[in-house]
């Protein structure tokens, strides 16, 4: 795979992808960077890192020429909520700053990896057991993003033979970074707030069912996609992976088995919930499984048990 770019690498994802890509092919050969260094300790203490703003056209084509990458795993995204407050700058950095990342490529002959997300979908999209191949009419400047990134992408592998790939990542879980203004962010928060105060408010409905992923997961579904066999994938931008489909009542019922006087409830927030309406319960991810052996690790109770377990030692609760 040769030196790699992660951009976007002091983000939710980046802060568990670096590390692992270290892990795998070499501090030195995985180059994080970030639009402006702040200490994240997993991905700025354990190699190096670059000052690159991807919305800046050479940015990424510097780094490039200066580390000699083969390969860009491009991370930056406005998330769903915080792009509704600024469709502008979302549409600038998701799409704007993806398409710089593929001129790079073009150029030096770089593989891409794109992550897109179940906010591709919309509300003309069958909720459950999504199909890799439906309509996508999303209703957020994220999912319009994330759509016209899958678009591009195939576009760079069809048109210049640059070798594209992706994944529409579910909502993701984790206890490495804070999320990012995603419309899943609760199931991020309610394990804190569990640990912290016994009691959490969600801002969806208790019913409101949605793909999840534990990020270890995502990391390893990333890493084995650009790992697979060209020959072997019928797609490319962006396959369904899940590993579980899931409600706040659900994810609260599960913490109850370790913190039993854990309790919920409810204020609804109507855009986020608006967004959780429109995105799908379920997604088929049979494409992944065929195409390059996807298989998740962790359902809810194994993720939830090591939540708890990781964050009680992370906030000293042990």
């Amino acid at each position: 795979m040769g030196r790699i770019l992660v951009t976007g690498a002091l983000g939710q994802i980046g802060a568990e992808l670096v590390p692992a890509l270290r892990e795998r092919h070499g501090a030195d050969n995985v180059i994080a960077s970030g639009w402006r260094r702040r200490e994240v300790a997993s991905v700025t203490d354990g190699g190096p890192f670059e000052i690159v703003d991807c919305t800046l056209p050479g940015d990424i084509e510097a780094a490039v020429e200066k580390h000699g990458i083969e390969t860009i795993y491009h991370m930056p995204a406005f998330l769903s909520v915080l792009g509704e407050a600024q469709p502008e700058a979302a549409w600038a950095l998701n799409l704007g700053g993806y398409a710089n990342a593929l001129e790079a490529a073009r150029r030096h002959g770089c593989a891409v990896f794109f992550p897109s997300s179940i906010g591709a979908f919309g509300p003309g999209t069958p909720l459950r057991h999504t199909p890799q191949d439906t309509i996508q009419r999303p209703n957020t400047i994220y999912g319009v993003s994330k759509v016209a990134g899958e678009l591009l992408g195939d576009y760079y592998h069809a048109r210049f033979g640059l070798d594209t790939r992706g994944l529409r990542l579910p909502g993701l879980i984790s206890h490495v970074a804070p999320p990012g203004g995603g419309t899943t962010d609760y199931a991020v928060h309610i394990f804190y707030e569990a640990l912290r105060e016994g009691r959490y408010t969600c801002f969806l409905r208790p019913d409101s069912r949605l793909d999840m992923m534990y990020m270890p997961d995502a990391v390893a579904a990333i890493i084995d996609l650009m790992a697979a066999d060209p020959a072997k994938l019928s797609h490319r931008n962006a396959f369904n992976v899940t590993a579980m489909s899931v409600t706040p009542e659900e994810i609260a019922a599960e913490i109850r088995n370790h913190i039993p006087g854990f309790a919920i409830d409810y204020e609804v927030d109507p855009l986020r919930q608006a967004i959780a309406d429109s995105w799908p319960d379920s997604m088929d991810d049979s494409a992944a499984r065929a195409e390059w052996g996807w298989r998740p690790r962790y359902d809810l109770a194994t993720m939830t048990a090591e939540m708890i377990g990781t964050l009680r030692r992370k906030l000293n609760l042990a």
